[in-house]
């Protein structure tokens, strides 16, 4: 099997390109047969060219889940009979689409045994479709969760906390309790309406984010349906006690929080305000989602 890793160095706080040397060993000792495309030559931020991936039985990001955005996105540019396997070294700061695969966030070596053990299995991708004119004809695609509201505000304020390292994310949330704001939402589930205030709305692949928030806790990756989280507006102080309850899933039985399921969302907010999928600012709204039922091969235990 040739493989193509799609290394971003600096993921994980430079920590992927430490170990780069040692995967790179292990990968030979496995007898695999790999090249190597460098972060400035893949385009990560726009997606991996889909003319590289040419005569690769698979290509493996080798990072977190936002490596993983551009890794896919350059793969569903090809027909589905020319894409190769999705592989995935999870050693970023976020790497939340690995554990509905069974791997666990930061184990090289486990991935590296999952990709020679050669099990797979089809998964289904998110795609996005801008319906606003005035930005073209913005198209992409995620796996693991897109995200509106709060949690883009949190995401943008963990860009200036990295030095926290995997907790940036969780200092960035309660530093924005201090200016919380609701938003105005409409979405479109499957042609069901519903217009209402929000703190924010999560479309989930995959049931984590960000690693160890179980956002989704019912969400299954090959079901053809996203899981659609939406968080309404309250308190400061009942936002602060519902926070801890994200890392284990108990957060659904709240009375703000409604869970639903969807295969084509329709999301209509505030000018303006923008996105994020898979931890990558991109998008702004209105927009459309659509669930494609098992779009891509991936690696899996």
């Amino acid at each position: 099997m040739k493989l193509l890793l799609v290394p971003n160095p600096a993921a994980g706080g430079g920590r992927a390109g430490r170990l780069l040397p040692a995967i790179r060993q292990s990968l030979s000792a496995c007898d695999f047969r790999f090249d190597v495309l460098s972060v400035a030559d893949a385009g990560l931020a726009t997606g991996l060219r889909a003319d590289s991936l040419s005569g690769y039985d698979a290509v493996v990001a080798v990072g977190g889940d936002g490596t993983v955005f551009g890794v896919v996105n350059g793969l569903m540019r090809l027909a589905p009979a020319d894409r190769p396997v999705l592989g995935v070294i999870p050693v970023g700061t976020g790497n939340a689409f690995v554990r509905d695969l069974g791997l666990e966030p930061g184990d090289w070596r486990g991935a590296v045994d999952l990709l020679a053990a050669g099990r797979t299995r089809l998964v289904d991708v998110g795609e996005y479709r801008s319906l606003d004119h005035g930005t073209g004809a913005d198209r992409f695609y995620w796996v693991n969760v897109i995200g509106a509201g709060f949690v883009v505000d949190a995401g943008r304020t963990a860009q200036g906390l990295k030095a926290f390292g995997r907790s940036a994310y969780t200092w960035a949330v309660l530093w924005r309790l201090m200016g919380l704001r609701s938003y105005r939402f409409r979405l479109e589930l499957d042609g069901r309406v519903l217009d209402q205030d929000l703190l924010f709305a999560e479309i989930s692949n995959t049931r984590y984010t960000g690693t160890h928030f179980l956002i989704a806790p019912q969400a299954r990756c090959d079901d053809g349906e996203f899981d659609v989280t939406l968080v309404s507006r309250m308190p400061r102080w009942k936002l602060l006690r519902l926070f801890p309850m994200v890392f284990t899933g108990r957060h659904v039985q709240r009375p703000e929080v409604r869970m639903l399921r969807a295969r084509a969302i329709r999301l209509v907010a505030p000018a303006g305000l923008g996105l994020m999928a898979d931890g990558e600012f991109r998008g702004t709204m209105p927009a459309e989602m659509r669930c494609l039922p098992r779009a891509l091969r991936v690696f899996c235990r």
